[in-house]
């Protein structure tokens, strides 16, 4: 039998199975870790600690009937939720886990990467666009604004790692780092004095670009009620409610992969597809921190960070990465 065909339709499957238990749990994690902060319990009731709570709201979320208002363009309006989850669904498939699990390599991943990305932009666009509601419309408005303005400084970044590495494939990428944490790309001053800065706008920007607080201008619910989802409830909801936390994933599978080494040990010892997921989930942690930490943003401010700040650094990075590397 031919495994070129069926190795990445497995790997489809485990990575659904992999989103769902992600979208169901990281909101349980969510709720508990809002409860923290805010000197609060969190659920409760369903469970043991809740712990069956996200069992309960998916059950009532496939129970409610998918209602569609009037007025709205019935075909886009069921169209965007499904955009906005299968992208983050297929972005799981050319991640490298370790040096030995991965659904498919692909040469360019980064550049596939990105370009998923733009799609589920584009699903935002449409639900808000469809729904025929002006909430929803301005939400939609204010979400092309803000990733076109993070994606730069972002594709910016990710420029610098192609150039000290040499290569767009990510399993490439995460093997140049392996050895211990001296040789992540966080830590390569050989390369480029501001590693740690372009860390730390990549991450900024990973924050920006799954729309969450302190940058959630799209679904400020004390503005624009939930923003894009307003008029969307059920499965529909559901939907792009998975997309957002597989976003998150993602960003977080992106990042340490850039720039933590991958699946490589912090003591260059045992490396493994584990030390990948801990480092995931302590920056999938730090998202939930932040969120519950720091208050909304207003819009003008979100894109002046952008534009202003975090693209100036960027290109000054760029520019010093590519004479570090012409000269040494």
């Amino acid at each position: 039998m031919d495994t070129s065909i069926w190795r990445p339709i497995i790997y489809l499957v485990c990575f659904m199975a992999f989103a769902g238990l992600n979208a169901a749990y990281l909101g349980w994690c969510e709720r508990k870790g809002a409860g923290r902060i805010q000197r609060r319990t969190g659920p409760m009731e369903v469970g043991f600690h809740g712990l069956l709570q996200p069992l309960a709201d998916g059950l009532k979320l496939m129970t409610k009937q998918l209602l569609v208002p009037e007025g709205v363009d019935q075909i886009l309006f069921r169209i965007a939720p499904i955009l906005a989850m299968i992208p983050a669904l297929t972005s799981m498939v050319v991640i490298p886990f370790s040096d030995n699990i991965q659904g498919r390599a692909v040469e360019l991943s980064v550049l596939m990467l990105f370009a998923l990305a733009s799609i589920g932009m584009i699903a935002i666009l449409i639900g808000g666009w469809a729904s025929a509601n002006k909430y929803a419309v301005i939400s939609a408005a204010r979400a092309v604004s803000q990733n076109l303005a993070y994606e730069i400084p972002m594709l910016l970044t990710v420029i610098t790692i192609v150039m000290i590495t040499g290569s767009m494939n990510l399993q490439d990428i995460a093997m140049d780092q392996q050895g211990g944490f001296w040789h992540w790309n966080i830590f390569r001053f050989d390369k480029s004095i501001f590693m740690p800065v372009s860390f730390l706008i990549f991450f900024i920007c990973s924050v920006a670009e799954t729309n969450r607080a302190p940058f959630d201008m799209a679904e400020a619910e004390s503005e624009l009620i939930a923003g894009f989802m307003t008029e969307y409830g059920s499965m529909g909801f559901g939907l792009f409610m998975m997309g957002e936390y597989l976003n998150i994933v993602v960003g977080a599978c992106l990042t340490t992969i850039l720039f933590l080494g991958g699946w490589s040990c912090p003591f260059g010892l045992f490396p493994g597809v584990w030390w990948f997921l801990i480092k995931i989930y302590i920056l999938i942690f730090t998202f939930i921190w932040v969120r519950w930490t720091y208050p909304r943003t207003q819009v003008y401010k979100l894109l002046n960070l952008s534009w202003k700040i975090l693209i100036p650094f960027s290109m000054v990075n760029l520019l010093v990465t590519a004479a570090f590397i012409k000269v040494f």
